[in-house]
């Protein structure tokens, strides 16, 4: 049988399992938000520990607690940082309170843990309690935001070197690729000759933009609020532990904190958030398009533009034998789209706050970390499993050139318009000529020699930056 002991708060006692790390204060939150169906997010979680850890510290340095309880308590955070502590977290992400029931899961699972240390049962609250320990002189209001902003910075120095590896992998591809000339294409017509080269360069310069951009976030989430406890003002902390508490955090977390100037700004307003989840917003941006371009550039294989072949990472259906689809590109796409939406969610949250404090910050913590875990695992999985083993169809891609009236603008110097336009019909006609490929067609009408054409549609020429400015021989027409 389950031995219980008695817990009391505000609304009055119940039962909590003898051995639990959480208390009264969890098990009315975990009763009261069956929304989400999935714990605080690990990352706020270990952030929440670093938090209580420079509180502790610092409140030790100001006299509170001998130094076996001190010790206790600090050992306790350290399991939390570490993430020994995660299965003892069990409010869901999604809370009224403004992220109070995280805060007090995550005191009375400190207080427990520290009661185990020091040798005594959970629920001792005489010797380490929630409240008056693991919370002295602090409040939700300044310890949740903050655990956010710790949680994100880390989130994002992680993201950064998966958004490196995938631009690496874009400009490899963009050397391998210089000589591959094809088909441009504009509206998804035809349009004019470029370098699969060029196409990987411009995906590698896109993604070049996201990380300056990401590098940047951390400024943004630089400045805490640690200190100013309820709504800024300090009440309830003594001066010295407002001074001191976010340079012990910045020393434990090693980011660069600084406390606000401004504390009852930086608790009432949230649009830092907002700012770094557009940042986020524009890398989706990015990977949802470069994902689709390569899932089209792939198409087929016998049927489609098929001018790259992606990485054969599963059988693509359970019917259709042979079928292998861009499933690494889908699943990118998809976490894009996924962080498109948990963008606009913030957004929301993030303009529901009212007066001195945003109620909705535990919605923001799920959407925004969410976000940087999906692009973090997507740039990965898209650089490792795609990007770097994508292999150029250089025969299909000299067979669209030979075949597309897009081809007919890289001879118009040499040919002029009138002729090229005449050409172009003919391609595009239904006559038996129509069947022929372009290079045929210009040799057989006399404009070029084989040579001269394969020169105007060569890498070096496609690649060239403008034209040498020489004077246009006559036009040429076609009889």
């Amino acid at each position: 049988m389950t031995a219980y002991r008695q817990e009391t708060d505000l609304l009055g006692q119940r039962e909590v399992p003898a051995d639990a790390l959480w208390g009264i204060h969890t098990l009315r939150a975990v009763e009261n938000f069956p929304l989400a169906g999935r714990p605080v997010h690990p990352g706020l979680i270990h952030a929440y520990g670093a938090v209580k850890l420079a509180a502790a510290r610092t409140n030790h340095e100001l006299g509170a607690w001998d130094e076996p309880k001190f010790a206790a308590i600090e050992a306790a955070c350290r399991e939390m940082i570490d993430g020994r502590l995660d299965a003892h977290i069990l409010v869901d992400a999604l809370q009224g309170g403004a992220g109070t029931s995280t805060n007090m899961n995550v005191n009375e699972v400190l207080a427990n843990r520290a009661l185990q240390l020091l040798g005594r049962p959970p629920g001792d609250y005489a010797a380490v309690n929630p409240h008056d320990d693991i919370n002295l002189h602090q409040s939700t209001n300044d310890t949740y935001p903050t655990a956010l902003r710790v949680a994100a910075s880390h989130s994002l120095r992680d993201l950064e070197p998966k958004v490196i590896a995938l631009l690496e992998a874009f400009q490899h591809k963009e050397r391998e690729f210089a000589g591959v000339v094809k088909i441009g294409r504009t509206e998804l017509q035809d349009a004019v000759l470029v370098t699969l080269g060029h196409e990987m360069s411009a995906y590698a310069e896109a993604i070049a933009r996201d990380r300056w951009r990401i590098s940047k976030c951390q400024e943004r989430l630089r400045v805490v609020n640690l200190g100013g406890t309820a709504v800024g003002t300090t009440v309830g902390a003594p001066r010295a532990y407002v001074f001191r508490v976010v340079d012990q955090l910045r020393q434990i977390t090693g980011l660069g904190l600084a406390r606000a100037e401004n504390l009852v700004e930086a608790t009432q307003n949230a649009d830092v958030f907002v700012e770094v989840s557009g940042i986020l917003r524009a890398l989706a941006s990015s990977l949802l398009k470069i994902g689709n371009d390569l899932r089209l550039l792939s198409s087929g294989p016998h049927a489609g533009l098929s001018e790259i072949r992606l990485p054969a990472r599963q059988a693509g259906s359970s019917i259709m034998p042979g079928k292998i689809n861009p499933v690494i590109p889908e699943a990118v796409v998809q976490a894009a789209m996924t962080v498109l939406g948990n963008d606009q969610v913030i957004v929301q949250a993030c303009s529901a706050g009212n007066l001195e404090l945003n109620a909705f910050l535990p919605l923001v913590a799920e959407n925004l970390l969410e976000s940087l875990d999906l692009l973090r695992w997507a740039c990965d999985i898209f650089a490792r499993l795609c990007v770097a083993g994508i292999e150029a169809d250089r025969r299909q891609c000299r067979r669209h050139v030979h075949d597309s009236t897009a081809t007919l603008t890289a001879l118009v110097e040499r040919i002029g318009y009138e002729a090229a336009e005449h050409l172009a019909e003919h391609l595009t006609g239904s006559d038996e000529e129509a069947q022929q490929n372009l290079r045929h067609l210009v040799v057989d009408h006399g404009l070029l020699t084989g040579p001269e054409f394969d020169e105007l549609v060569s890498p070096d020429r496609v690649m060239r930056l403008g034209s040498p400015g020489q004077a246009k021989p006559p036009p040429r027409t076609i009889e």
